[in-house]
């Protein structure tokens, strides 16, 4: 809305115009850093009444298969949950506001955003009226798949065309692997791989928030370099016209998690469940497939990453065993059976995901 008002008076500003990414001539890093500050705001100022409305209607319920794992959680019980619902919609509303709603990755994003968070908020929703656990399995990721698809074959479209569209980067010497026709299905192996990634991450307070905030930071830079002609190639990264419009996203993204983090911190006032980590883990993949750094996302969002894995170990050694691998699983879990403070797990993870990031964008330079 704004950068069509914005467009429309160009001409009015012709002394204060400037190039700031490589197709986008009207203000991107301040579009970028305005989309951050609205969302922000937006999740403090709604956060609250959106909290009290969420305590009338959804609730956190302890039921997790570990009896243990309830007991050291059993504070939380009664905590206001659906919190995506208002960080969403900041974003959305950011992004409506900020970004340019003809650009097919911001489109794409916005779909991403809503889809995922709607798959989510059902998903929740079962869960909280019903004794059901929620959609099966199946289901959830016959959902996220499908959604997931849609994006990819878009993506596709959008990069056949395009030097470096449709390749695997590798960071180091930037070398690419030629995907094809295969982009699509690897699309959706990352989008509904990172979408669970941060989903499995969001079990303590603070902690999936806290990591978004560092990994989304990190992709704020990436697309911003990515759409700029002369910076992407500085730091030897493919050049993807229109990419700079997603940093206007990732950067709505990053403010309304700091937004929700001011509500989620221990102890938390507000959860963000499936509602949330969903459509963020999803928007994180959306901005990897564009800028093509999908390798840069298993660093960058290393947290997440480490988190599965060890699910899915616990999981594949206990068919194979009958034992545990760790005390419980995902990882966090297992330091909390440990008796460590929930505090200073989320510190540490927070400190883990921040150097995580700072190393992928230097790795840029690494020829």
């Amino acid at each position: 809305m704004l950068f069509w008002l914005l467009n429309r008076f160009a001409p009015l500003l012709e002394q204060m115009e400037f190039y700031s990414s490589g197709d986008s001539r009207v203000f991107l890093t301040a579009r970028a850093a305005l989309a951050s500050v609205t969302s922000f705001l937006m999740a403090i100022l709604f956060g609250p009444p959106a909290i009290a409305w969420l305590k009338r209607r959804f609730c956190e319920r302890i039921d997790s298969a570990s009896e243990r794992l309830n007991e050291l959680q059993a504070s939380k019980a009664k905590t206001p949950t659906m919190g995506g619902l208002f960080v969403i919609a900041a974003v959305v509303v950011s992004v409506l506001l900020w970004g340019n709603l003809s650009s097919r990755y911001v489109q794409m994003a916005l779909f991403v955003a809503i889809g995922f968070a709607t798959l989510g908020a059902i998903d929740d929703w079962i869960k909280l009226s019903t004794e059901r656990n929620g959609l099966s399995a199946r289901v959830k990721l016959l959902v996220q798949t499908a959604l997931a698809t849609c994006v990819g074959v878009v993506l596709y479209r959008e990069h056949l065309h395009q030097p470096h569209g449709l390749e695997l980067i590798w960071p180091l010497g930037n070398h690419g692997v030629w995907l094809g026709g295969g982009f699509i299905a690897w699309s959706v192996l990352v989008t509904v791989g990172s979408s669970n990634a941060v989903n499995l991450t969001d079990g303590l307070d603070g902690l999936a928030s806290g990591c978004m905030v560092f990994a989304g930071s990190a992709f704020v830079a990436l697309t911003y370099l990515a759409g700029h002609a002369v910076m992407a190639d500085y730091v030897n990264v493919p050049f993807i016209p229109g990419a700079g419009e997603l940093c206007i996203v990732m950067g709505a993204l990053v403010g309304a998690m700091l937004g929700f983090l001011w509500f989620n911190c221990y102890p938390a006032q507000v959860f963000m469940v499936d509602t949330g980590s969903l459509p963020i883990g999803a928007l994180l993949a959306l901005a990897a497939l564009v800028t093509r750094q999908e390798v840069l996302l298993v660093v960058i969002g290393g947290i997440f990453v480490i988190e599965t894995l060890i699910v899915l170990m616990q999981v594949g050694w206990f068919r194979m065993t009958g034992n545990r691998l760790i005390a419980c699983s995902p990882l966090h879990n297992h330091f909390l059976f440990k008796g460590q403070h929930e505090i200073k797990i989320v510190v540490r993870f927070w400190i883990g995901s921040a150097l995580l990031a700072i190393v992928a964008v230097a790795s840029l330079k690494i020829r």
